[in-house]
């Protein structure tokens, strides 16, 4: 990760380059961690100050913590859209049963007719 601002209420802001993960740090005497963006959350994430990110300096980092060599690991594959089966597509094409349709009037929506809450 890559220190890339520091904020208003003073925390600076990292982001990952390779994930899109962005957090804000703030260090003692009032630390704080908040995420910004979560990025993938499957990334393992060093920060690296020393001479703002010299060559080797995160190389340096994974080998002291025992993460090994750094690599750009591709992202897996998005799932493939599920296809409804004929009897879901046939249900979502009826639209809501009675059942459904009472919850629906008792939070007031009238599901037929043009009337909200």
């Amino acid at each position: 990760m890559v220190r890339t601002a520091r904020l208003a209420d003073g925390a600076d802001e990292w982001s990952c380059p390779a994930c899109g993960r962005r957090i804000a740090l703030r260090c003692p005497p009032d630390p704080q961690l908040r995420v910004i963006d979560a990025g993938d959350e499957s990334a393992v994430h060093i920060g690296v100050t020393e001479a703002d990110g010299a060559e080797g300096a995160a190389e340096g980092a994974a080998e002291r913590y025992g993460l090994g060599p750094i690599q750009e690991i591709p992202r897996p594959p998005s799932r493939p859209v599920r296809e409804p089966s004929a009897r879901e597509a046939a249900a979502d094409a009826a639209g809501p049963d009675a059942d459904d349709r009472a919850w629906l009037a008792g939070i007031g929506i009238d599901w037929d007719g043009d009337a909200a809450a």
